[in-house]
């Protein structure tokens, strides 16, 4: 009886150390397949992530609209023609600049600014009935800056006639986006906050509008109208967010940052 009962202890401690130790790897392996499991399901890093497209900031100016006219403008050769320079980019011999084939190269000695010719487009912006030229020239400065300056000419005895030209700053910088006549008024677009023409040499900027040169955030929405001897501003400016197409316009923006800053432009 003894010996009995000690052979059922003995098999009874065995089949309890057998229990766990199946029970020891059903665990290990069950752990193991949750683990891989896991693994599994999370998505692996994107290493072919692609970074968004730099915008084309030119295409507006660039594309069809306003491109033929019936004046006596639509076949003058603006690409071989003389312009005046704006202020602050003049040569050193004050002369005006001269474009053959559409360029005109920059040099050290004497200094002259280059230039490159961009396009032209056609609208009747004076309202009497014939369209006027506004040319758009590139500032070539040797560098990937593209300030630009636009010319707006009406045909007059026979040749094209100078009304008004203003300069354009780089890109996100007060750059050129768009320009279209409606109702007898002149929509100027520009990059940037509040940024709306002063003169012929610059454009007005607001303090700390500063941003990446490649990717406006910002455009400006200004109105000129033509009084018979040149464009005075009209109405409100408005800035609109690039970002979010929903977002209202704001007004005057410069003004506003002024009076809440004690007058710092």
């Amino acid at each position: 009886m003894k010996m009995m009962a000690v052979s059922l202890l003995i098999c009874g401690i065995f089949s309890a150390c057998g229990n766990s130790t199946e029970d020891s790897q059903t665990v290990v392996t069950n752990t193991a397949a949750n683990a891989n499991a896991q693994v599994v399901a999370e998505p692996a890093p994107n290493s072919n992530s692609e970074k968004a497209p730099t915008p084309n900031l030119q295409a507006e100016i660039l594309d069809d609209r306003n491109k033929t006219t019936v004046s006596p403008l639509g076949k003058f050769d603006f690409k071989n023609f003389e312009y005046e320079l704006p202020r602050g980019w003049q040569d050193s011999d004050g002369n005006k600049a001269v474009l053959e084939n559409g360029i005109r190269r920059m040099t050290e000695e004497p200094k002259k600014i280059g230039l490159a010719y961009v396009t032209t487009k056609f609208m009747d912006v004076t309202g009497d009935g014939q369209d006027e030229a506004f040319v758009i020239l590139k500032i070539t400065t040797g560098g990937s800056a593209i300030p630009q300056v636009v010319y707006i000419y009406e045909w007059k005895d026979e040749q094209p006639e100078l009304l008004w030209f203003f300069r354009t700053g780089d890109r996100a910088d007060g750059g050129l986006k768009d320009l279209r006549v409606e109702n007898g008024e002149l929509i100027v677009e520009i990059f940037g906050q509040d940024r709306y023409i002063l003169g012929e040499g610059e454009t007005r900027k607001l303090t700390g509008d500063d941003e990446q040169i490649c990717c406006p955030t910002y455009f400006t929405r200004s109105v000129y109208k033509w009084n018979g001897k040149s464009f005075p501003i009209q109405g409100k400016r408005l800035t609109y967010s690039t970002t979010d197409k929903n977002a209202p316009p704001r007004e005057n923006v410069i003004e506003i940052f002024e009076k809440e800053n004690g007058g710092k432009k």
